[in-house]
């Protein structure tokens, strides 16, 4: 498996590629439970949660456990989210941490002349105020949230859409994950894609993952890149 380096734009997920953010949701969801009377869970099992936005992740944890012969209904699940959604935004960005890597790679990234976008699950009212938050929201021309269109990852519409936003076409824009549903996403827009080997995926061996490559971290991604426009340039001369 190789990188792709024909690329005009870089469209990169948030959470558990960008950010660590496993220890915040872990904690609004662990509150949640204390709030409604549950067992709490262990952060490794909320990390498996992750990757398909907040009502999947609050539907999981009210199926584990005592409780894992029956989900809750819609109407407890409609009942629990703005709870969690109360939580979670009392301590979102608290303990986040940005991965090893991010920073060189957006920053070669940028320097390269690459445009830049993010897209998540994650909603807009969580993730604009995180990415302010740890300083990565001045990287990005785009950004695209879960609730930002009428369909998120692996949907590929959010990344059509801000390839339309960045004025690339789908083969151009690399897309950077660390699950099933961003390579998902990325095959069905026609996009090429590689993912980090520390991210989430659901709990999933991401060497299974039908991408382009796998990678430790963005900074690889964008030295690979450099490189390649580097070997363009030395040919040309």
């Amino acid at each position: 498996m190789t990188i792709p380096t024909d690329i005009r734009a870089v469209m990169i997920d948030l959470d558990g590629t960008l950010l660590d953010t496993i220890p915040d949701l872990a904690a609004a969801a662990n509150a949640t439970l204390a709030e409604i009377g549950r067992p709490l869970l262990g952060i490794d099992t909320i990390k498996t949660f992750v990757g398909k936005g907040i009502p999947n992740l609050v539907k999981r944890c009210l199926t584990v456990g005592l409780y894992a012969e029956a989900e809750p209904s819609e109407g407890e699940l409609e009942r629990v989210l703005p709870i969690f959604k109360r939580h979670y935004g009392a301590v979102n960005g608290r303990e986040t941490r940005i991965y090893p890597g991010v920073l060189e790679g957006l920053d070669s990234f940028r320097a390269q002349g690459l445009k830049l976008g993010c897209v998540t699950n994650k909603a807009a009212a969580f993730t604009e105020p995180l990415l302010e938050t740890v300083g990565l929201r001045r990287y990005f021309q785009v950004v695209v949230s879960g609730d930002t269109l009428a369909e998120k990852k692996p949907h590929p519409a959010p990344l059509l859409h801000i390839c339309r936003a960045l004025g690339v076409a789908p083969e151009e824009a690399l897309l950077i994950g660390d699950s099933g549903n961003d390579v998902e996403a990325a095959r069905r827009a026609g996009c090429p894609v590689v993912c980090v080997d520390y991210g989430y995926n659901e709990g999933a061996d991401v060497h299974d993952l039908d991408c382009d490559a796998i990678v430790s971290s963005l900074g690889e991604v964008a030295s690979v890149l450099a490189a390649a426009v580097q070997d363009s340039r030395s040919r040309v001369l």
